[in-house]
Parts: structure tokens; sequence; C-alpha cells
């Protein structure tokens, strides 16, 4: 069964994800369909797996560290406050895992709720466009390999 994560590892491979921030060791740096929270990422396991257990030690090692990479570049580049991370898989059973920028001007009533809380089926959708200045930001940032 093809999941959304399958299609959309597929899609960056071909060039066809505008989402598309950078290629990983691991896989592929991408910005969120929706960004309920500006910088809101995700890092994509290509080659795509069911869950983190289905990698060795070596390929989890190096899909934790991209993990962590990514998160570090949306701090920078966002200013953010704090990163969430989330490996979840529930939905779509394939290795993804979520990068949620926190920041400190959050509605009070959301700042410390898990990001879920947010309505996420109004938040805006991603115009790469718009969006070109954070990505070239994340880009720049992981390019530098710190």
């Amino acid at each position: 069964m093809l999941t959304a994560i399958d299609r959309q590892v597929a899609a960056a491979r071909e060039g066809r994800d505008p989402s598309v921030v950078a290629r990983m060791a691991s896989g592929w740096a991408v910005l969120g369909e929706r960004q309920f929270l500006r910088g809101y990422a995700l890092l994509l396991a290509d080659p795509v797996v069911p869950d983190l257990n289905a990698l060795g030690p070596a390929q989890r090692a190096a899909f934790l560290l991209d993990l962590a990479r990514l998160g570090d570049a949306v701090l920078e580049v966002t200013g953010a406050a704090r990163v969430n991370y989330a490996i979840l898989g529930n939905l779509e059973p394939a290795l993804h895992a979520h990068v949620i920028p926190r920041y400190a001007d959050e509605p009070e009533a959301l700042r410390t709720l898990h990001p879920w809380a947010y309505d996420w089926q109004s938040a805006p959708r991603l115009d790469p466009l718009a969006s070109r200045e954070l990505i070239e930001g994340l880009r720049r940032k992981l390019a530098r390999g710190d």
C-alpha cells in the first residue's frame, strides 16, 4: 500500500515537490503542507520504511542526526523559542518526523499544548514563492553542515 509519504518521496526524487528544502543523508527535508506555525517541517525517510525500528543502527543514527540538524536550522532561521519533534506514523505508516517550531508569541491557550491542538485545516497552505526566503535560509543552514 502506497502512503502519502511514498508519493511525496517519489515526487521529491523526481524534482516535482515544491516543498523540498534539501536532500539529506537519510531522506528529504520538506516544509509542511499546512504552515500552522511558520517553519513547520518534516523529515521523510528515503528509502521509505515503515518506522524507525525498521532501520539498522547506522541508518537510525543518520535519520536522528538529520532530524536534529533540521531542527537546528528551523530554530536559527525562524527565531523560534524551541522546537518540538514527533515521530508517530499512526495515520501514515511510513517513517517521517515532524519538526515543529514553537514561538513565545503563540496564543496563550495554545502555547503549552501539543501541536495537534491547532486547527490545521484552517492553517495557511504552504506557498513556496511566499516562503522562498525561509526555504533558502534553511538550505543555507543545512548546507553549512553545522
